[in-house]
């Protein structure tokens, strides 16, 4: 048995054009992705990068114009049929139907798999069970809150049983609390032998579940790794500077981008500025010291190990956090 699950080469795939509308734009480059059995994998990428475009490649939505998809040892694209029934897909936006119950819902899916009605209504059943809706098995699913419709969604994807199981931005939406039930769901998942292609926007999240992390932007895969990995071969720390109020911005910035290593970058309303810097506490020193000769008070610093976030930064040269301000 072939030890991946997923295995994609050389996927490349190209929007308009001469025979479409609007100028080319180029979705995939390149790309090569491999998903060990049994593993969680996420599929990390700014807006734009080509996640969604590789998974809809991938669960036979969308053929790519050069490249290879194998999913558990059938060849995607030619047997895109046998693929689809071995997978399971969840989107970000639950796909249920809000006038049926929730086990009306289970019960229909397994019926278009091809389940007698008996089979059916047992595999609904148990669903049902292992996703705690007992309680609201008979209300409309409309009347479900985002985290149960989401559960509701996944249960959906697994009446099957597929041994890969595609995930884009499951959490999405849903608070904290709704996350970390969907991450145990997850890890329940993998626990029992399903492979998983994750993408998400929260890094926190494939730091968390992800065996394995595939960072793509503008089409091309630009880093593979454990989250472990990606942050050991990040070349510089985090320093954080905190500035009183009033101070000079651009006095900062300059200073921030002359010394450090990376572009400067603040959350939305804070006094804290980020800057990945290359020698630790030594550039921390430079920088502190030039600021105070500029004026920009400092009253708090800290020099940190990178975290995922701050990989996907350098890496993407793109902010996973729609809140932040970046010094351009």
């Amino acid at each position: 048995m072939d030890e991946h699950a997923i295995e994609v080469s050389g996927l490349t795939k190209t929007f308009g054009g001469k025979f479409g509308r609007g100028e080319p734009h180029r979705a995939l480059g390149g790309v090569d992705l491999q998903v060990k059995r049994g593993t969680v994998h996420a599929l990390l990428g700014p807006n734009g990068a080509g996640k969604t475009t590789t998974v809809r490649v991938i669960s036979t939505l969308l053929k790519p114009d050069e490249g290879t998809v194998t999913v558990l040892g059938t060849d995607a694209l030619a047997d895109p049929a046998k693929v689809r029934r071995s997978i399971g897909v969840s989107g970000q936006y639950a796909a249920v139907d809000g006038n049926l119950t929730g086990w009306e819902n289970l019960r229909m899916v397994a019926r278009l798999y091809g389940l007698k009605r008996k089979a059916a209504g047992a595999r609904a059943d148990e669903l049902i069970n292992d996703f705690r809706l007992s309680d609201a098995r008979d209300r409309p699913s409309r009347t479900y809150s985002g985290g149960m419709r989401r559960r509701l969604d996944l249960a959906g994807s697994l009446i099957a049983r597929p041994g890969v199981v595609i995930l884009d931005e499951p959490t999405t939406g849903l608070d904290p609390r709704g996350r970390r039930e969907m991450w145990a769901l997850i890890e329940n998942l993998v626990s029992t032998g399903t492979s998983v292609l994750l993408t998400t926007q929260y890094l926190e999240e494939a730091d968390a579940l992800a065996d394995i992390i595939t960072v793509i932007d503008k089409g091309v895969v630009v880093a593979k790794g454990t989250a472990a990995e990606l942050k050991a071969a990040s070349q510089s720390t985090l320093l954080t500077v905190e500035v009183s109020q009033g101070y000079d911005r651009d006095r900062l910035i300059s200073v921030l981008t002359e010394y450090g290593s990376g572009e400067p970058y603040s959350h939305a309303h804070s006094m804290a500025w980020h800057v990945p810097v290359a020698h630790g506490n030594a550039s921390a020193a430079v920088i502190i010291q030039a600021l105070s000769e500029t004026g920009v008070t400092v009253s708090d610093f800290t020099v940190d190990a990178p975290t995922l976030d701050d990989v996907f930064l350098n890496l993407t040269s793109t902010t996973p956090d729609k809140n932040e301000e970046r010094a351009a």
